[in-house]
């Protein structure tokens, strides 16, 4: 009698080839999951990489390469946070690695731009790491929502990165902005928790703006535009900045 069904053969490639296929899918599956999971954790790994590249220039007195890379790592911590919570990827390594990050970028690296010379020097240097030490393991928002505690590093970082483009390496006056940098970073004063692409439309077009500014745009350019928006934000938090998302 003549059978109904295909040839053992032909059965055999269909289930071979739909296997196959399943395969590729639950593969390309993971693999998805892994990047989502990852996602924010790459951003973090991409700012300690700008930082740690930002000392070395640092140390062979490269200090215009040093404060751009710190303004691109600067981009980079407001974009990591807002990531992971759009992919809902945040966890407890994540969390440990974007602080690693930042207390490399916008601590080791943001003080080696103050050019220690002397003793005094050194301790303003060892103050300042000291500061964004403590910023980031001590300070909390005591249970007050889209709220930080004290300076947030990034933005004072920003400024002092800005201030040494700007005026072409004035060391003293650098100096003397990193103390005042220290004190708003110690004092636990109450800053919004900006959210900068997870808010208002026009803080968005703030971040492009920036991105345009450090990648694109001459140092003058980029030095004034990241001046601008971290002195906006150090000076009236509230006023322009306070969290509407």
């Amino acid at each position: 009698s003549l059978s109904h069904h295909p040839p053992r053969g032909v059965a055999g490639i269909f289930q071979s080839t739909k296997k196959l296929v399943l395969s590729e899918r639950a593969g390309r599956g993971q693999i998805l999951e892994f990047l989502r999971k990852n996602a924010a954790n790459g951003l973090s790994m991409a700012n300690l990489v700008a930082g740690l590249a930002s000392i070395l220039c640092s140390l062979n007195r490269q200090y215009s390469y040093s404060c751009w890379l710190l303004l691109v790592g600067f981009l980079l911590d407001l974009a990591d946070g807002a990531v992971a919570r759009r992919l809902n990827a945040c966890s407890a390594l994540g969390a440990k690695l974007d602080d690693f990050a930042d207390f490399t970028t916008f601590g080791l690296a943001t003080a080696l731009l103050l050019q220690p010379e002397g003793v005094l020097d050194g301790l303003l240097v060892i103050a300042y790491v000291m500061a964004v030490f403590s910023r980031l393991c001590f300070f909390s928002s005591a249970g007050i929502p889209f709220t930080y505690r004290g300076l947030p590093c990034p933005y004072a970082s920003s400024l002092l990165a800005g201030t040494f483009l700007l005026t072409g390496g004035n060391v003293v006056l650098l100096r003397v902005t990193a103390a005042v940098m220290v004190l708003f970073m110690v004092d636990r004063g109450f800053y919004p928790h900006d959210k900068v692409l997870e808010s208002q439309l026009w803080k968005k077009v703030v971040y492009a703006g920036g991105v345009v500014a450090i990648l694109f745009s001459p140092a003058t350019v980029a030095s004034v535009y990241c001046l601008a928006w971290s002195t906006s934000y150090i000076v009236f938090p509230f006023a322009i900045w306070s969290c509407k998302a």
